[in-house]
């Protein structure tokens, strides 16, 4: 619930509240009315205090304005008032129970007294009511409120960490006039510099009302990491600061353009900061340009607390220098001892004090300690961990070159800590944490990748039970709420100490099944010596054609694929996997039936267009028709099925003539109009791609064939009985085969066509078979008449043209009639109708709107192109955001219909290049029911006609984030984010695998957003039901035994 609502609510209680006053004074005339009624005032009581905490948690980070405040205090303040009355209430009621024997006595005992108490809280209700001005709109008052407060961005802090004088000393230092823009903090790795930046930030001076905000950089984003690479460096920090930007909300998305020119984002930081008074937390930064690039912007009044374990770093002049000594630190130890082995300090051993000192008091290395002796109060236990931190500390492996000479001795005790830990874990938790050695710990991982690794170790079904043990160690830290694991860098760096081992754990030691399953994982997600190992080791795999291992190969390419984390790092992996798989095309389809079919699977998961044509002729010199044609026809499987038609398709639709040709003699199409069962639905997209191919190589042909086998039949039986998303597909291919092969070659009746939403009716309006006994019009008109009355300044002859100009139009397709329409002022003068604002001209603006639909739909491409030269386009845009629901609905379904005819791409274009896009995104969040109900459809559409660059675009501008908003202010029915999800699904543009990871972005982003919300159960179960729903046909067929 919004706080409109809340508010709203709240308004409604007061006024519910003096109605039950009045309905109490109504009960002193029956004894036994009065306690029910109190009882009532109660209920109301507690709805009042419920909304307000409501009000207060989603305001969370602007409760710092005073005008906010105050208006949330008045609502406390009435509950304040109430509470006192109603117990006197009360207990005057519980009084008169015994006097119940006669309505005189009732009235003489308790009469007054409960009159004065109900008079009272009637004045306080309608005070509070009157304090607000705004008696019927409250909620307006404090919604407008806090709109126009910016949000006072807020840092967490680390959990265990407690304040420290140096955290005091800090924030002393923010609130001096004087002080100098930035404070480095500075001391040994994993000293506690980030947590106890992020404690300073956490409860900040009242001079930064902007908030604070924290950008991480680490090793990453420096020059060593980039190998010298000017360019990459620079690549690499535009696209830190980009981030930046979008966290402090003054971009609401990311271009890729922007993250390739440094100095162009750097322009911006300083325009986005001027006037800003925020506290920025640059944490672990590697390189002194990075806090130089923010120490000279200007106009500003933000502080900066840098956190670096780089000495270079410590160079920067103008910084004022805070180090974490080891003094600091041993005032904090024992607490963090405490949070970590969860005993109190009476139950520690007297052995404690030791280990801190051998730990040093080293926060990192006391965490990992007291992690693994949680709840151990046995001295001896204690001992034996201090004598095994030693020896592994003497044992373990030296620091890597970056670590500097004065760190060295603390990174020992750490990686010696780090290895007790591990010591004291099952031997499987052990073996895991070693492996993970091999992963590119750069990003947070998916859960899925650490679960692949896993199953090259153990058995799959206990690692949930192996894997926990690392997150219960500190090892690992899980990144709510997507299931996502990152590791503390000095966790990282002692990994990278054992990255050997964990290649020979999976790639050397284990047999040939397994690194054949393991290396597509380790291409996409591992470190750059374990990608190239992996990538020889799947070329080598595919090279040999041993059948079992190039099929377990194979599966983990598209499971591997499906786990990326955005539409972009899957087409990165794609391409790379496309390379391999490729060139072995032809021997993949030489070889045996299950061969043939697993390969399959993964070529549809990982060609796009351009691949196809690249490498799939190689197959015509092979006979793979023929054999391709007979395995589908013997198998039962649909997941090969209708990977392999799709693959025959792709023959018919880049092979030559002869190709195509032989591909719809031989391919079976009585299967494929099987596969269109209503029990099918989860292979319903791919074969609806399939025919879609074929109709585009085969034409005429393929179009007779379909007629032939009936397809046109059961497509019309998605439409009757399925859902819109199978309707969707069937309004597709019988477009495409009515506009081929003709309307009367089909079986679409009017009554069929009356039962579809009216989208879908306006797009096959013209292939229903009509009645021939129709009359002509009585009065037929040349197109110049008709025109001639259109240019005339009356609206009824206007309104009279507009109605003879539609079997013209319905004749449009016929290039003599076309070319009459264009040459004509037709298109400029319906332009010109279109943008009257005038409230009169309604109703001609709305049936120009009609009129270009039907041009769109019948005129195709060259239709569109006149609209575009006109600026249509924007201006049916303009007409969703009126305040007419008519003219909202008549220019959205003449948008609609333009999008979805032959030239709707060039409309898509118009849209994302001239910012129309963000116009429609923006309109999601109108006032306006209307106008937020069209603006959504129209996304959803854009989405449906779209390509990978078009939803890349949308989650950038934050559509989903805005379909979560719109959920928790409409009831949280999971509508509007399963919409969109299912407008993934529609997109013809997609293949099953990148719908799949953009789902799974969806959710990602749908869980991030909801977290603690109230309907958030509700919309993930929605949400989940969506996918369930089609997620049979996404995938391969599962792990094989790898033993």
């Amino acid at each position: 619930m919004d706080a409109l609502q809340v508010i709203s609510g709240a308004t409604q209680i007061v006024s519910s509240m003096i109605a039950a006053i009045g309905a109490l004074e109504q009960a002193s005339r029956n004894i036994d009315e009065a306690p029910k009624r109190i009882q009532t005032l109660e209920e109301f009581v507690y709805e009042l205090e419920t909304l307000t905490r409501r009000i207060k948690q989603k305001h969370f980070h602007k409760l710092h304005n005073p005008q906010l405040e105050n208006q949330i205090q008045s609502l406390n303040r009435l509950i304040e008032r109430l509470h006192p009355n109603i117990m006197k209430a009360k207990r005057v009621a519980s009084r008169s129970k015994i006097k119940n024997f006669a309505k005189i006595v009732w009235n003489s005992m308790i009469g007054d007294p409960l009159g004065k108490i109900l008079n009272t809280m009637r004045y306080d209700l309608n005070w509070w009511l009157e304090s607000q001005r705004l008696t019927e709109h409250v909620e307006n008052v404090i919604e407008t409120t806090a709109r126009n407060i910016p949000v006072r961005l807020k840092i967490n802090t680390d959990q265990g960490y407690p304040i420290s004088n140096k955290c005091k000393y800090v924030r002393n230092l923010l609130e001096e006039d004087s002080c100098r823009s930035v404070i480095l903090i500075v001391g040994l790795s994993g000293i506690g510099k980030s947590s106890l930046a992020r404690q300073v930030a956490s409860n900040l001076p009242s001079r930064f009302v902007d908030g604070a905000v924290e950008l991480g950089f680490g090793q990453w984003c420096s020059r060593p990491a980039c190998h010298g690479d000017k360019a990459e460096y620079q690549k690499r920090l535009a696209r830190k600061f980009c981030k930046f930007l979008l966290q402090i909300g003054f971009w609401k998305k990311i271009k890729d353009e922007y993250c390739r020119d440094l100095e162009y984002v750097c322009f911006k930081l300083q325009e986005a900061l001027v006037g800003k008074r925020l506290l920025i937390l640059l944490d672990d930064v590697w390189e002194q340009d990075i806090v130089e690039r923010f120490a000279k912007l200007y106009d500003n009044d933000c502080r900066y607390l840098v956190t670096s374990r780089n000495e270079s770093v410590y160079e920067i002049t103008e910084a004022y220098k805070v180090e974490v000594s080891k003094d600091d630190i041993r005032e904090i130890s024992k607490a963090v001892l405490l949070y970590h082995s969860h005993l109190r300090e009476d139950e520690l051993p007297e052995e404690a004090e030791t280990l801190l000192e051998r730990c040093g008091h080293h926060p990192l290395t006391v965490s990992v300690m007291g992690k693994a002796l949680r709840k151990e109060k046995r001295a001896e236990k204690w001992e034996k961990a201090i004598s095994n931190l030693s020896t592994y500390a003497t044992c373990a492996p030296g620091p890597i070159s970056y670590v500097n000479e004065k760190e060295a001795e603390t990174t020992v005790t750490i990686f010696g800590s780090l290895e007790f830990s591990l010591e004291v874990m099952p031997m499987d938790s052990k073996r895991l944490f070693i492996a993970l050695a091999a992963l590119s710990w750069v990003e947070p991982l998916p859960e899925a990748c650490l679960e692949a690794i896993w199953s090259v170790l153990g058995d799959e079904n206990l690692f949930s039970l192996t894997f926990c043990k690392l997150i219960e160690g500190s090892l690992l830290m899980e990144v709510e709420p997507n299931s996502l694991y990152q590791v503390h860098d000095m966790v990282s760096l002692y990994l990278d100490s054992k990255t050997n081992e964990s290649v020979k754990i999976l790639l050397t030691d284990s047999n040939a099944e397994k690194r054949a399953f393991i290396s597509p994982w380790l291409f996409i997600f591992g470190k750059e010596t374990t990608r190239r190992i992996s990538e020889q080791n799947i070329e080598l795999s595919l090279s040999l054609l041993e059948e079992k291992q190039v099929g377990i190969t194979l599966e983990a390419i598209t499971q591997a694929l499906e786990a990326s984390m955005s539409i972009s790092e899957y087409e990165a992996s794609r391409a790379g996997f496309c390379k391999m798989l490729g060139p072995k095309i032809a021997n993949l389809m030489s070889g045996s039936q299950d061969l043939i079919a697993v390969s399959s699977v993964a070529i549809t998961n990982t060609f796009t267009n351009a691949d196809y044509s690249e490498y799939l002729l190689s197959l015509e010199t092979i006979g793979a028709i023929e054999k391709l044609a007979n395995i589908v026809e013997n198998c039962e499987e649909p997941l090969y099925q209708t990977n392999i038609f799709t693959i025959l398709a792709k023959l018919a639709e880049f092979g030559n003539q002869g190709t195509t040709d032989e591909v719809l003699q031989r391919i079976p199409m009585s299967q494929l109009a099987d596969l269109l069962s209503p029990h099918a639905e989860e292979w319903h997209d791919t074969v609806c791609a399939t025919l879609m191919s074929l109709i585009k190589a085969g034409k005429s042909k393929a179009v007779e064939k379909m007629f032939d086998f009936e397809v046109d039949r059961s497509l019309i039986k998605l439409l009757e009985k399925e859902s819109d998303v199978a309707q969707n597909h069937a309004i597709v291919i019988l477009k495409a085969l009515y506009e081929l092969g003709g309307s009367a070659n089909g079986s679409l009746q009017p009554s069929i066509l009356n039962l579809l939403p009216w989208q879908a009716r306006l797009r096959l309006e013209k292939f229903v078979l009509i009645d021939r006994n129709t009359l002509p019009s009585p009065k037929p008109q040349t197109f110049e008449d008709v025109l001639h009355k259109l240019l005339d300044s009356n609206e009824k002859l206007v309104l009279e043209a507009m109605q003879d100009l539609i079997p013209i139009i319905d004749e449009v397709e016929e290039p003599r009639i076309r070319d009459m329409i264009l040459r004509s002022p037709l298109v400029e003068r319906l332009s010109e109708l279109l943008q009257n604002g005038q409230s009169d001209q309604n109703s001609l603006r709305s049936e120009s709107a009609f009129i270009l639909m039907k041009l769109a739909s019948s005129g195709g491409e060259p239709c569109i192109k006149k609209f575009l030269e006109h600026d249509i386009i924007s201006e049916l845009i303009k007409m969703m955001q009126c305040k007419i629901p008519e003219l909202q609905e008549s220019a959205y379904t003449a948008l609609h219909h333009m999008l979805f005819s032959n030239g709707g791409n060039l409309i898509l274009t118009q849209i994302l290049k001239t910012g129309l896009i963000e116009r429609l995104v923006h309109s999601m969040e109108n006032k306006s029911v209307k106008t937020r109900e069209v603006s959504v459809h129209c996304i959803l559409d854009i989405l449906e006609v779209g390509n990978k660059m078009c939803l890349e675009r949308l989650f950038s501008l934050q559509v989903v984030e805005k379909f979560v908003k719109i959920e928790k202010g409409t009831g949280g029915s999971g509508e509007y984010v399963v919409g969109f999800l299912k407008g993934i699904s529609k997109s013809k543009h997609l293949t099953t695998a990148e719908r799949k990871v953009a789902k799974q972005q969806v959710v990602r982003k749908v869980k991030a957003t909801f977290k603690g919300h109230k309907f958030e159960t509700r919309v993930l179960a929605a949400l989940d039901a969506c996918i369930s729903e089609g997620s049979k046909g996404s995938s391969g067929s599962g792990n094989r035994n790898r033993s």
